[in-house]
């Protein structure tokens, strides 16, 4: 495992004591749902996917400790990760994005339903079947680098009413099929099949510790609720939309690291647009290089782990 940039950034925010959530109300630590008592849709905010993310624990506790509660269907707050939070050493503040095994990246029947021990997966087990009730799911998350914000989707057309209404964050990136190595929780199900009702989709808030991530998160959670009619006009009222139009961008493919070897050939941060031909890394004795028709990098890792993604590859579409 290798840090590709040496520098630590400010850490602005710092975790917050959760165990006065851990007893919630669906025989699952961590987990708390909030029934109207009115027919409605079942949302679910989900912060923690990855533990040192905190823009989501901020999001999730202020619903929780501002008493925002359904006005119509059901919602749930969820800590997801909560062992790999409970390991953040501000020495160390990559560190703890999982525990195991990537939390983001199990959400097949072969993990969900194979051996695997793992801390995270036997998490996943334990949510999987609150998952699968929602109808509606924001997977709060942030960025090792300070690069804008953006809204990841799959190109279904039944996410079309949902992504135009969110609008913001400005930088849309879309993700045509499973590229990656295991399956993230957006594509979990009925969320990744298009003939399904259930929406999913992830909002990544800005660089992990900084004070603004937070505040974009709680700000697409009230959109995102206002979506499903969940909470009040007055109170949806006070969270706009960015102006502006939205830049998309396609994941053409998500490249993995095969060796320890695995360099970039520049200090990348995301949304870099390289010409054709471009040296974007090297993997030991391969070269990594931009398409013909040139690309634009999407989320670098910044600490490298042999087997898994590295960065995506995306193609401007508007």
């Amino acid at each position: 495992m290798t840090d590709q940039h040496q520098d630590l950034p400010p850490i602005e925010v710092m975790p917050k004591d959760l165990s006065q959530y851990r007893t919630g109300n669906r025989g699952v630590d961590y987990v708390h749902t909030f029934d109207s008592g009115r027919p409605g849709p079942h949302v679910i905010i989900n912060g923690l996917t990855h533990g040192n993310e905190f823009c989501g624990m901020i999001a999730v506790t202020h619903l929780l400790e501002q008493g925002i509660r359904p006005v119509r269907g059901k919602l749930t707050v969820a800590f997801a990760n909560i062992d790999a939070y409970h390991r953040f050493d501000p020495a160390k503040p990559f560190e703890s994005r999982y525990v195991e095994r990537d939390f983001n990246r199990v959400w097949d029947a072969d993990t969900l339903e194979g051996p695997d021990a793992t801390v995270d997966v036997k998490r996943a087990r334990a949510l999987r079947h609150i998952y699968a009730e929602a109808d509606g799911l924001l997977d709060l998350h942030s960025t090792s680098y300070a690069v804008p914000s953006m809204l990841i989707y799959e190109p279904h057309a039944k996410l079309d009413p949902l992504t135009r209404f969110l609008h913001s964050p400005l930088h849309h990136v879309i993700l045509p099929g499973v590229k990656h190595p295991g399956r993230p929780l957006i594509q979990y199900d009925a969320f990744g099949r298009p003939d399904a009702s259930p929406l999913a989709v992830v909002v990544e808030c800005g660089q992990h510790f900084a004070r603004s991530s937070g505040e974009i998160a709680i700000s697409i959670t009230m959109r995102f609720l206002d979506f499903y009619g969940l909470i009040p006009a007055d109170l949806a009222a006070q969270y706009k939309p960015e102006t502006g139009p939205a830049k998309r961008y396609e994941v053409t493919d998500v490249k993995v690291a095969k060796t320890d070897q695995f360099r970039f050939a520049a200090n990348f941060i995301g949304f870099e647009d390289l010409p054709g031909g471009a040296l974007i890394a090297t993997d030991g004795d391969e070269e990594l290089r931009a398409p013909a028709e040139g690309c634009t990098i999407v989320m670098p890792a910044r600490r490298i782990v042999k087997g898994r993604d590295v960065v995506s590859l995306a193609r401007r579409l508007q």
